[in-house]
């Protein structure tokens, strides 16, 4: 968060740095008036996002107790895994203090939603600051995800084979416990907990230990309520999705987040928007990989202030002032054409 004023060295910063001076220069076009409404949360707004994810989860789990068992599964865990997609942009929301006003509900929520889907938000919360204040960096904890597209389509699409087969879950969880992957470019081991408040750094070890505890005790409560047929349904409409169907959805979302970009100065340039809507490609992009108005990433960016209902209106200003004029807004087949483009050198890579 960049609020005036409630910075303490522990969240999110400005990303002023040289030589990227075109995001200082349209962080300067927007007056303190024009931001101001951008940045107010709003109770209602995040309740409805929230409200609309849960449905969607209600819908699949009841579709498949009411058809179990049946191939009407394959669909339930098809919608399962968007959906708990949904709940990390959710949790991300939380991560970034944009969920609620209220720290104790934002905190709270964000926490609860966490410990469903095996992931701790307040060690997230210090894995992603560092990802927003060293964007493309050595410090940056997500470039060896992103980074280094394009890879070539057989690279891609083994990758997504794996992730759902599930055989790169763990490496997720470990990302969200604090212990992200060695960056392939720098072979630079990130210890984001290393980098941070002791209150940051206890709250994470506080809250990691509640999500194990909730993954442990789920199972069991699921076994109480249903016997075997309700700890099978538990794996097969929870944990599956979770290990399968969400993770190709995270690797995929994040490199259209940022990767195959070529200039890595300025987040205009380092992040994307991917448009959802004018094509059917955009359209699908708006269901499947980008829930929330995560898609508008630049903007995210530019001003992690800003909740996610408010970014829309923050990219129409923004495009309106030119500030968007060369900076990395596509349709989405335009960005696919990009990620999954011929391998690059590896200097150019490096570049």
């Amino acid at each position: 968060m960049d609020t005036p004023g409630q910075q303490q060295g522990e969240e999110f910063r400005q990303d002023l740095r040289a030589p990227g001076a075109r995001n200082a220069q349209a962080r300067r076009l927007l007056s303190t008036a024009e931001l101001a409404p951008l940045t107010r949360l709003s109770t209602a707004r995040s309740l409805l996002a929230i409200a609309q994810t849960l449905g969607w989860i209600a819908a699949a789990v009841a579709l498949a107790v009411l058809t179990w068992p049946s191939p009407w599964m394959v669909l339930s865990v098809l919608v399962l895994g968007v959906a708990q997609h949904a709940v990390f942009i959710l949790i991300h929301e939380a991560a970034h203090y944009r969920l609620f006003a209220a720290r104790w509900a934002n905190d709270g929520l964000g926490r609860l939603m966490g410990m469903a889907v095996g992931l701790s938000m307040c060690t997230y919360r210090v894995t992603h600051r560092l990802h927003h204040n060293h964007l493309y960096t050595e410090e940056d904890p997500d470039t060896a995800i992103h980074g280094g597209y394009p890879r070539g389509r057989l690279y891609l699409l083994r990758k997504l084979g794996e992730d759902l087969l599930g055989l790169n879950a763990w490496k997720t969880y470990a990302y969200f416990f604090g212990a992200p992957a060695i960056n392939d470019d720098t072979r630079r081991e990130i210890r984001p907990l290393d980098d941070t408040s002791p209150a940051l750094r206890a709250a994470a070890r506080q809250d990691r230990w509640l999500v194990l505890a909730f993954q442990l005790t789920a199972p069991l409560a699921a076994f109480a309520w249903g016997g075997a047929q309700g700890l099978l349904m538990y794996a097969v409409l929870w944990l599956l999705p979770l290990v399968t169907v969400l993770q190709p959805i995270l690797r995929l979302r994040a490199i259209c987040e940022h990767g195959a970009v070529t200039d890595l100065s300025s987040p205009l340039t380092a992040a994307r928007c991917n448009r959802t809507s004018g094509s059917l490609a955009n359209w699908l992009g708006r269901a499947l990989l980008f829930p929330h108005h995560v898609n508008y990433h630049l903007e995210h960016h530019l001003y992690p202030a800003v909740p996610h209902y408010h970014l829309p209106r923050l990219h129409r200003l923004l495009r309106d002032k030119g500030a968007l004029d060369a900076a990395e807004v596509r349709d989405l087949s335009d960005t696919w054409t990009r990620i999954f483009a011929p391998r690059r050198p590896r200097d150019a890579r490096h570049a």
